[in-house]
């Protein structure tokens, strides 16, 4: 008789001392953000400018956030909860609509990539909202507070897809800030009050290991375009030493969060006594910059596979330094919070970047990559060396 109680509760069963694993229907749910994630570098690939940046990065940005809040949901919501599921799987069907659309969205798709992205934020909300009445009062109310910031900036991602041009990008950058802004806020509603950390009561090693494995994601789809693109092309010794360097540099970013950061994370996130405090800096807002870092190395080693000699030109210039600058300055700040210092390695990195990068107009494309790789591995190396166990 308790089996089967416990079987129709919606909450996600905890056992003290342990952390829920992910759950098989979490991993196909995020299959469609491998999906977007690689629309995303193929239309920063075609539109390489100051205004396809930007519109990237508002991309990234939704894709990002509605993916995190998902994960905030399963993590006090369980995913083999058959209502759940279903909940998942609608969530799905809408991302694979918002992910197609990631291409055209600042053209012909965006009020499809609007209602899609504004479907399941609010509606996820909503669920979830309903869900936790009857069990947790104080989370009820946190998702009351939620979904009427959802509904806010629903508005102006369904104007900015019925506008054009100039317009569409500042609705859509007005409404992702303001879900942005919101969580700093402690989603603040007249009459409703806001939300404390406190009341985000998580289970902390779940969340963390639901964030590296977005990690695994982003650095999967950046082997997979770069293999595909290889595959291509005639296999001249420079394009496979332009392959291998492009191999290397995902190694070496894998390296550096997941060798000591990460787990170091889970286990300090799993004893904190505010594990919603330190959920919201560290993996909400600060892994977002890995992703793009990721995500721009990638780009970058394209248009090196594309043309590895000549001229560095000003994009692929761009795309080799700004990666992993944006990837080490992301692990930065992450092991800041998680640790409590800033790792030497990743300032020297940084350090070592600022230094290379006067010398894109005189290396071709492939040696300034290697360049900005081997700093990668340096930063690997240095802190693994650094921080290995010492012997008695």
């Amino acid at each position: 008789m308790s089996g089967n109680s416990s079987r129709r509760h919606v909450l996600r069963p905890r056992a003290e001392h342990t952390h829920n694993k992910v759950s098989f229907v979490e991993l196909f749910f995020d299959l469609v953000f491998v999906f977007a994630i690689t629309q995303i570098s193929h239309t920063l690939l075609e539109h390489f400018s100051a205004l396809g940046l930007a519109q990237a990065a508002l991309l990234l940005g939704a894709v990002w956030w509605v993916w995190i809040y998902t994960s905030w949901v399963t993590n006090w919501l369980d995913p083999d909860h058959i209502a759940v599921r279903l909940m998942l799987f609608a969530l799905m069907f809408a991302g694979l609509l918002l992910s197609t659309s990631l291409p055209e969205a600042f053209g012909e798709k965006g009020l499809i990539f609007a209602g899609a992205y504004a479907a399941m934020q609010i509606g996820r909300s909503l669920f979830t909202m309903l869900s936790l009445k009857p069990h947790s009062l104080a989370n009820y109310r946190n998702f009351q507070r939620i979904t009427a910031w959802l509904v806010l900036s629903g508005i102006f991602w369904i104007a900015g897809g019925l506008a054009e041009d100039n317009s569409r990008f500042a609705f859509w950058a007005l409404a992702l800030g303001l879900e942005y802004v919101s969580p700093s806020l402690g989603f603040y509603v007249p009459g409703l009050g806001r939300s404390t950390t406190a009341d985000w009561t998580i289970e902390g090693g779940h969340f963390s290991e639901r964030c590296a494995l977005f990690v695994i994601i982003a650095l999967g789809e950046s082997v997979l375009v770069t293999g595909a693109t290889f595959a291509k092309l005639t296999m001249t010794p420079v394009i496979v030493l332009a392959f291998a360097n492009s191999f290397l540099s995902s190694v070496a970013m894998w390296w550096i969060y997941f060798n000591i950061g990460a787990e170091r994370a889970s286990e300090q996130i799993a004893r904190s006594d505010d594990p919603g405090r330190l959920a919201r800096i560290a993996y909400t807002y600060i892994h977002l910059l890995l992703v793009a870092g990721i995500i721009l190395v990638a780009v970058g080693d394209e248009f090196v596979l594309a043309h590895p000699g000549g001229l560095t030109d000003m994009k692929t210039a761009i795309a080799i330094i700004a990666g992993p600058a944006l990837y080490l300055l992301g692990n930065l700040f992450f092991k800041k919070v998680t640790a409590g210092w800033h790792p030497l390695s990743h300032l020297i990195g940084l350090g070592l970047l600022a230094l290379l990068t006067p010398l894109a107009g005189s290396l071709p494309p492939l040696g300034f990559s290697m360049g900005a790789t081997a700093i990668l591995i340096i930063v690997a190396a240095w802190e693994t060396l650094s921080l290995r166990p010492k012997e008695p």
